[in-house]
């Protein structure tokens, strides 16, 4: 389309529009972006908090999309952010550039086929229970009340989206009115084509310029043949620090009780009783080899395991070819079973598969792990995930398109290295070699993969840090309690228990607490209770959200909890000025994936614990310790009561992986800035 604004001004109409200010790392990344586009290659941005990086990479994908007349795709890894792109964002940016370009740029949202309620599935949730049979009856009177619920609302609802039903309902529930993109009938077949959720959102992602959706998505349009997203030539992955973890998640699969048991009760409806019989005995098998096998990491399966599976994989394989292929059935109802039945069964065969044939290769060779999960209140379960999923990206998602991967957090340890190989991308392309390559000089060094020479199918990429617009020394004082004791394996130690007490009594609240496990955060909640007069909120004492409302809305309040809140968190202002960390947070030890991870690189020669754990621990830190600056006008403290912060040797890569914090180890110059950010500056006692 011709005679399209420049992105500088495009970005400088949409900044002022919208009230904002022209940021100089905002006008650095749009450009970046812009110019990635256009020579076709791929865009790693480290974005700091507050520097808008949303616009930054949204105004040259609009630019792009009505330039070339293709869709762009715009990833996010958290719900929240793609229902602030979505419901804020672009409508916004779009009625800003409208008076600039030829048309108003138009955007659509797409998940999942499970994210969205399926009028066919509903209309049986009566009377198929399904998995509900496998629940305590207890739980069976709560199920009903909330498809009943599932059932008044999709006589309302316009979407069909999961994420618009508010207050929720359970994942039991919500199965029982969805389904899988392998277990639909298909719009052609079901009685409810004409009316379905999932086809209307897809519908609205055709030809559209901007569609948005989520990094699981993302993986599963890689891995299935048949792609979901429309087509397109450029993505841009927001919150990229998640990609290999939601890309994991998606190839992961579980072997166990339930699922079998699930399998078998739906071929029971299609087969004669004896196939399916075989399936369910089956079930009842593996339930009883996982008794004697000890919960984790397995390196090594025994015959008596190895024989439940394989025995488990044939009994599927038995009532798949006993099903026979699908047809075409015109009968919505007989499709709708068969699809499910099969979906199913697909699903126990493929994974046991996979289990068994995991473990023909020497351990150093394998390419997956295999572990038992003994999750409170589950039944116990086989779990298997690939070690890396750096190949499957490489091929799958930087093959033939464009790609801008950007989050605040992106350097460890000052270097985007780490991610960059979980990626599966090789050594970025630098300005000399690039330079020598368009002249088709040799590299400096025949064997440097930026050179002309770089290995076929590597992926072109470039990496740019536009900072900050905080300046974070004056903002926010790192404080690493090195006088306390290295962190026990039993709960908190008494000592940081009052530490974290001072703490909290010179911020005068005001304090997130984010801690390695909900135990410790429990037995903080707990003790502190009885020891301060502010209000002390805990995770999973109401939902997430609303325990983050409270928070921001009384300044006395904190808010103490575990995973989600290190990255979840975004309240700025004076209701939050000290965050405590109460321990570095690597993996646990016994993390089947993780240990798994860490030995296959350690084999090969690398530096397992500073791959995988420290990585994983600095991705981690630096994101929990963002909590603190969201506002260029905050300031306050980051507590980590884990000296091993100053005095380990990995020290350095962590704090390397944080923004550049003043620093201080002196607990009493930690607690009189809290006490100047609370207004009461009273004099550090004598020690």
């Amino acid at each position: 389309m011709a005679d399209l604004p420049d992105v500088p001004t495009m970005l400088d109409t949409a900044v002022k529009a919208l009230g904002g200010n022209r940021r100089e790392g905002q006008s650095a990344m749009a450009e970046a972006v812009a110019e990635a586009v256009q020579k076709r290659e791929h865009l790693v941005v480290q974005a700091g908090t507050g520097t808008g990086k949303s616009l930054a990479y949204l105004v040259p994908a609009i630019r792009h999309a009505l330039d070339k007349e293709t869709t762009v795709v715009v990833s996010t890894a958290t719900i929240a952010l793609q229902t602030q792109l979505v419901e804020r964002d672009l409508p916004r940016l779009a009625k800003a550039l409208a008076p600039l370009l030829p048309r108003e740029p138009t955007f659509a949202v797409l998940k999942g086929r499970r994210n969205y309620l399926c009028r066919n599935r509903l209309e049986s949730a009566g009377d198929e229970h399904d998995e509900a049979e496998l629940f305590d009856p207890r739980q069976l009177s709560s199920l009903g009340k909330q498809v009943a619920r599932l059932h008044e609302w999709a006589e309302e609802t316009v979407t069909g989206d999961r994420d618009e039903l508010v207050p929720g309902v359970g994942d039991l529930a919500w199965r029982q009115v969805s389904v899988g993109a392998n277990e639909c009938v298909g719009a052609r077949v079901c009685a409810f084509g004409q009316e379905c959720f999932a086809e209307f959102a897809r519908e609205a992602a055709q030809g559209v310029d901007v569609v948005v959706t989520n990094h699981a998505m993302l993986s599963i349009d890689m891995t299935q043949g048949n792609h979901i997203l429309p087509e397109h030539d450029t993505i841009m992955i927001d919150e990229a620090h998640e990609l290999v973890d939601r890309a994991t998640s998606v190839a992961t699969g579980t072997l166990g009780e339930r699922a079998v048991s699930l399998a078998a009760k739906r071929a029971a409806r299609l087969v004669e009783p004896g196939v399916s019989e075989r399936l369910a005995e089956c079930a009842d098998g593996l339930a009883l080899m996982f008794a004697d096998v000890p919960e984790g990491r397995l390196d090594h399966i025994d015959e008596a395991l190895a024989g439940a599976v394989a025995a488990t994989r044939d009994a599927a394989s038995a009532c798949v070819t006993a099903i026979g292929p699908l047809n075409g059935e015109s009968d919505a109802d007989t499709a709708s079973e068969r699809r499910m039945a099969l979906a199913a069964l697909g699903e126990v065969h493929d994974t046991a598969v996979r289990i068994l044939e995991s473990f023909e290769p020497a351990l150093r060779d394998r390419t997956e792990v295999v572990w038992l999960t003994r999750a409170p209140g589950r039944q116990p379960a086989l779990g298997i995930a690939p070690l890396g999923v750096g190949g499957l990206l490489r091929e799958k998602l930087f093959g033939d398109r464009t790609v801008v991967l950007t989050s605040a957090t992106l350097t460890l340890g000052g270097s985007f290295t780490s991610l960059a190989h979980q990626w599966g991308l090789g050594r970025e392309v630098t300005e000399e070699n690039a330079e020598r390559a368009a002249r088709g000089a040799e590299p400096d060094d025949p064997s440097d993969e930026d050179g002309p020479h770089r290995a076929a199918g590597e992926p072109r990429w470039r990496a740019l840090d536009v900072g900050s617009p905080f300046d974070h020394a004056r903002s926010g004082i790192l404080y690493v309690a090195t006088h306390l004791p290295q962190p026990g394996r039993d709960g908190l130690l008494p000592a940081y228990v009052d530490e974290i007490s001072e703490l909290i009594e010179a911020a005068d609240g005001r304090t997130l607490g984010l801690f390695s496990s909900m135990r410790a955060a429990k037995q903080a909640t707990e003790e502190l209770r009885e020891r301060l007069d502010h209000p002390i909120l805990c995770q999973g004492e109401d939902s997430t959200g609303q325990l983050v409302r409270r928070f921001a809305d009384d300044e006395r309040a904190c808010l103490f909890g575990t995973l989600s809140l290190w990255q979840g968190v975004d309240v700025p202002g004076p209701s939050l000025s000290l965050v405590i960390v109460d321990r570095i947070p690597f993996p646990r030890p016994d993390d089947p994936l993780a240990s798994a991870r860490q030995r296959s690189i350690a084999a090969h020669g690398g530096n397992g614990f500073l791959s995988v754990a420290a990585t994983h621990a600095a991705l981690l830190l630096a994101q929990g310790t963002g909590r603190l600056l969201r506002s260029t006008g905050d300031r306050g403290v980051i507590a980590v009561l884990d000296p091993r912060l100053a005095t380990a040797r990995y020290g350095g890569f962590l704090r390397a992986s944080l923004p550049p914090y003043w620093g201080t180890t002196d607990p009493s110059v930690a607690r009189a800035a809290l006490r100047r950010l609370s207004g009461r500056s009273a004099p550090e006692p004598a020690a």
